[in-house]
């Protein structure tokens, strides 16, 4: 990936001429309607409403009938394309039928190679609303929603359709929350962790099944998942509007952000159309009626191919459904911290005056060029934010949006200097030693799956021309691949190790001081004292990995290496910060731990279960430490939770806070979300969180406990208030609610 490694300054300066052909320099944004007409486009139309900068076109790729509601896509190692639908996702704005298991994965083929789909099996049916697909070698591996297994497809008579099926991580705890909070993404990174979008949890594939880590802190991105040609993951949130999170160190080290990690003008959008179905209403929209800022960023990527402009390569692009665009961003490393800035000034990438335009995912394909799943869908949001009398339940009456379904598109982005590549891959069918080639393909697609499958097939033959690679590869890439690729077979030795801690690229230094994790935890000598000639490396992304991989080190060397780091790189803001909070993150756990004690078996089960199920779920808006999340120009967007008294007080109104949602001002100040009902949640999962925010020692709360009993108590007598989100005045009903259970405060 081509990441600048300067200051600001000299970034602005080379912007106008890196980042920009002749032809895009006067890219200007077509303003095109106010008020768009509903009605669905067929395919051709609505790539007449898409807005490209010169040179860049929009290919159709696949449309309904062949995929309906389509939310994500992957292709396996032969380049067949395993598409996931929603189909039973917001029928109408009562989320009719939502649930039932009529959802599919298909796959599509591109059998006489003219780039366009022509072949189409139903791979997976009967699903309900499944949410990721990994193929790896001859499986695939899925997730659907409210179920936390991981299972394992084949397909073994070759008819393209899967006839074997196993679970090969199984957690038979159903996932509660709203299908939107749930995870949307596995991806297979560079360090051949499988990453999800969400949660505390990470998979490695063994021998057929998944070796599960557990992670610091809980990840909170949503839809989508992606990285860079060194493995660096992008997540976004959707929920709190942040178009770009956790862009600055890797899971493993704990979750980590900045205010000013995006520039101010990144988080402003710039519609061909009106937005009039924002969620927000009015309020989130321009004189226009155009979106102002991301509500639901999603589905994001780093352009890794080689068959567009190479400056695209590297840069960030994140959809926006609601806003029916795509933003670009210019991924600018400054000192080893990640900033991303916008591409180019009040104009997005792509824009779409179609109404029906919902884009949900980006990728980089096999032949090099930019995917677009559009799920081109009425109602792209979810029934808890559209009950009849809201504004967005309203809005889906008035335009008919309900009808919009059983669509969808897959679109590629070719530019006029560039073909495709119609190499058909073949990697299933090819022996490893023809697979080393693609490890310096310069489509990173091709990298990447080549490492997969080698490692996959667990062929360790090819060891000698791994090292080869690293020892000879003029390429820095596949110095990188070769060096992971032989991580993946445990067959990384010391002695390649440490020639690789020496190499001419910080890129590949810096994989290194990655991968000698395995050797630092067996507490090795050599390798833990090589790594202390890097303390003073030319590049402050080797020096910040070197101080991360050391840190959680008990190792007396490792220790006085990490202090050394910290002495002497004392200016750079990524390190200090991060061991900042890696310490704190330590105090916390104790004083946590100490807190706990002091309750009783039954209340510290509550609790703890509270404290995982918030930061899966409430730390997306409220923020993991209850602070409330300032990132960006962006507006907080919900309150904070530390030292509120709505959350320390009154019992009846905080339970029904929960149930009914809320909306408006908190305490005089407007916050950009809404707060939907959590009445669908069970009473355990609701006394569960409401404990944890009560009694956390992070929040520096210290009240009693919810009872599961008390939630079912306070539900009996709120089930017939208003629905939708109350404001806080309406939330003195409360009082009613003890006039009709007078008993109530007696008994507490």
């Amino acid at each position: 990936m081509h990441i600048r490694v300067v200051a600001v300054l000299v970034c602005i300066l080379l912007f106008s001429c890196e980042n920009r052909s002749t032809d895009e320099s006067s890219y200007q944004r077509k303003f095109i309607t106010t008020n768009p007409d509903p009605a669905p486009l067929s395919p051709e139309e609505s790539i007449k409403k898409i807005q490209l900068p010169p040179g860049y076109r929009v290919e159709l790729v696949a449309s309904e009938p062949m995929v309906q509601e389509p939310v994500a896509l992957a292709w396996d190692g032969n380049g067949r394309m395993y598409v996931v639908q929603m189909n039973t996702y917001m029928k109408d704005a009562n989320a009719t039928e939502e649930y039932e298991p009529t959802s599919r994965i298909m796959r599509l083929e591109d059998s006489d190679n003219d780039g366009l789909m022509d072949k189409v099996s139903v791979f997976i049916d009967s699903l309900v609303l499944p949410r990721t697909v990994l193929p790896v070698g001859d499986e695939v591996l899925v997730t659907v929603t409210n179920a936390q297994h991981v299972w394992s497809y084949k397909d073994t008579d070759g008819d393209g359709k899967a006839d074997q099926k196993k679970i090969i991580y199984e957690n038979n705890t159903i996932d509660s929350r709203n299908l939107e909070h749930q995870n949307g993404a596995f991806y297979w990174n560079l360090d051949n962790w499988i990453y999800p979008s969400r949660d505390n949890l990470r998979y490695k594939f063994k021998n057929g099944t998944l070796l599960v880590d557990t992670l610091v802190d809980n990840m909170i991105g949503q839809w989508g998942l992606t990285s860079d040609n060194y493995g660096k993951l992008f997540y976004s949130e959707a929920g709190p509007g942040l178009p770009a999170v956790q862009i600055q160190q890797m899971p493993a080290y704990g979750a980590l952000n900045f205010k000013d990690q995006y520039a101010e003008d990144f988080t402003i959008l710039w519609p061909v159309i009106g937005n009039v179905d924002a969620q927000g209403g009015p309020r989130a929209l321009r004189e226009d009626s155009t979106l102002v800022r991301f509500t639901s960023g999603t589905g994001q990527s780093i352009f890794r191919g080689d068959r567009l402009p190479t400056n695209m390569i590297g840069d960030y692009f994140i959809p926006e459904p609601v806003g029916r665009v795509i933003k670009r961003g210019n991924v600018i490393n400054q000192n080893g911290k990640i900033r991303i800035e916008s591409a180019y000034k009040e104009v997005d990438w792509l824009a779409s005056a179609d109404m029906n335009f919902r884009p949900v995912n980006t990728y980089t394909g096999p032949d090099g060029c930019f995917y677009i799943v559009d799920m081109y869908h009425g109602i792209i949001q979810e029934g808890e934010w559209t009950p009849p009398e809201s504004y967005l339940g309203k809005k889906i009456v008035e335009l008919g949006l309900d009808k919009n379904k059983n669509m969808g598109r897959i679109y590629r982005i070719v530019h006029k200097d560039f073909k495709p590549d119609r190499t058909k891959p073949n990697m299933l069918n090819q022996p490893v030693s023809e697979l080393i080639q693609y490890l310096s393909h310069p489509n990173g697609w091709w990298r990447d799956m080549a490492q997969q499958t080698i490692i996959v097939r667990n062929d360790k033959s090819v060891v000698p021309q791994l090292k080869e690679i690293i020892n000879q590869s003029t390429s820095h890439l596949a110095r990188i691949h070769a060096l992971w690729t032989l991580e993946g077979l445990d067959a990384l030795d010391k002695e390649i190790l440490l020639n690789v801690l020496a190499d001419t690229n910080a890129h590949v230094r810096k994989s290194a001081v990655w991968a000698s994790e395995l050797f630092i935890q067996q507490q090795d000598a050599d390798v833990i004292s090589r790594l202390g000639n890097l303390t003073t490396d030319s590049s402050a992304d080797v020096r910040i990995q070197l101080m991360l991989s050391l840190r959680s080190s008990n190792n007396v060397k490792a220790q006085q290496i990490t202090t050394q780091l910290l002495t002497s790189d004392s200016t750079n803001e990524l390190m200090q910060f991060s061991y900042k909070m890696f310490e704190e993150a330590k105090v916390r756990a104790e004083t946590e731990l100490a807190r706990l004690k002091n309750l009783s078996p039954a209340d510290r089960a509550l609790v703890s279960k509270g404290a995982v199920r918030y930061k899966q779920l409430c730390a997306n808006c409220h923020g993991a430490d209850g602070k409330g999340i300032l990132i960006g120009s962006n507006p907080m967007p919900a309150p904070p939770l530390i030292g509120s008294a709505r959350v320390t007080g009154d019992k009846i109104a905080l339970i029904q806070l929960m149930l009914m949602g809320l909306q408006g001002p908190v305490d005089g100040k407007e916050y950009p979300n809404t707060m939907p009902p959590m009445n669908s949640s069970s009473d355990d999962y609701l006394a569960s969180v409401l404990s944890y925010i009560r009694n956390s020692s992070d929040f520096g709360n210290k009240s009693s406990v919810i009872t599961e009993e008390e939630v079912k108590e306070v539900r009996s007598f709120t089930k017939h208030m208003p629905p939708g989100g109350t404001t806080l005045r309406s939330l003195e009903i409360g009082k009613l609610g003890r006039a009709e259970n007078k008993n109530w405060d007696k008994k507490k």
